[in-house]
């Protein structure tokens, strides 16, 4: 049996605080979503002036970017060079750039997802609030 580490509330603050900071910093009205491994929301915060849409698309990034262990970006890529028949997949909805796994010991122990600017910018965001616990 294998010991996995997992998210607290503590790291989700974090994680959440430093993604707010970095949008704030660059004016960016987005959503800030973080799940668990199992893709199921634990955080959403969508700021002063996001879009509503924002609020589903940021969780469904990263529901897709836990459940499938790597950025939601990939997806997007797949179904851009071609392959849409991946959008028929089940379950998985947010497969736009802005979905960031959060690996710990090559395990994945959760996602965050952004939505509201462009999407690299949203990634942008993802990366700085991972980076907040050392990952």
């Amino acid at each position: 049996m294998k010991t996995k580490a997992v998210l607290e509330a503590a790291d989700i603050k974090l994680i959440a605080a430093a993604a707010e900071a970095e949008a704030l910093k660059n004016q960016w009205a987005v959503t800030i979503a973080i799940v668990d491994d199992g893709g199921h929301l634990l955080w959403l915060q969508r700021m002063d002036g996001a879009a509503p849409l924002s609020a589903h698309i940021a969780p469904a990034k990263a529901h897709t970017s836990a459940l499938g262990r790597k950025e939601s970006k990939g997806y997007e890529d797949v179904i851009n060079q071609g392959r849409t028949a991946f959008l028929s997949a089940p379950v998985v909805a947010g497969m736009l750039e802005g979905g960031v796994p959060i690996m710990k010991d090559g395990q994945c122990i959760g996602a965050v997802g952004v939505s509201g600017v462009k999407s690299s910018e949203d990634a942008q965001i993802a990366r700085a609030g991972i980076a907040a616990i050392g990952l």
